[in-house]
């Protein structure tokens, strides 16, 4: 259960960071490598399966880490990042613009990288403390 919680926040962080790169590097890389453009990254459909992937990824490691460590402020963080990332995608560039798109896209992912990090890394110290209370009470 562990180990699954530790990979869906490696997870987590990972698709945070494809989310950021592909709205800073995507345009550069059209420009770039125009066969680039037959992988159909640039749809909004994209986004859609972004934050699909995202959503439940990021509350069950966010959950699950909180129940470990007893840190709750980090769910809501994450919900935080989460509601930045899901209103980038419903409101979209006809309404926002393309600037203010990707300006909450990239703080959103921000966000929940930066939230999973903290939960990962409260985890490994709570894992390694009841490691560490085990092998003295044996």
């Amino acid at each position: 259960m562990i180990i699954l919680k530790n990979i869906s926040d490696k997870l987590a962080i990972s698709l945070s960071l494809a989310c950021a790169i592909h709205c800073l590097f995507t345009p550069m890389l059209m420009l770039l490598l125009p066969s680039f453009a037959a992988l159909q990254l640039d749809t909004e459909a994209f986004h859609y399966w972004m934050v699909i992937a995202v959503l439940p990824t990021s509350v069950y490691a966010l959950t699950m880490g909180c129940k470990q460590h007893n840190r709750y402020r980090l769910i809501l963080i994450g919900l935080f990042g989460l509601a930045i990332l899901v209103l980038a995608v419903v409101l979209g560039e006809a309404f926002l613009g393309e600037f203010w798109e990707k300006t909450l896209t990239l703080i959103g992912a921000a966000v929940i990288a930066g939230s999973h990090l903290s939960n990962f890394r409260l985890c490994r110290t709570h894992q390694y403390c009841h490691k560490a209370i085990n092998q003295t009470v044996t």
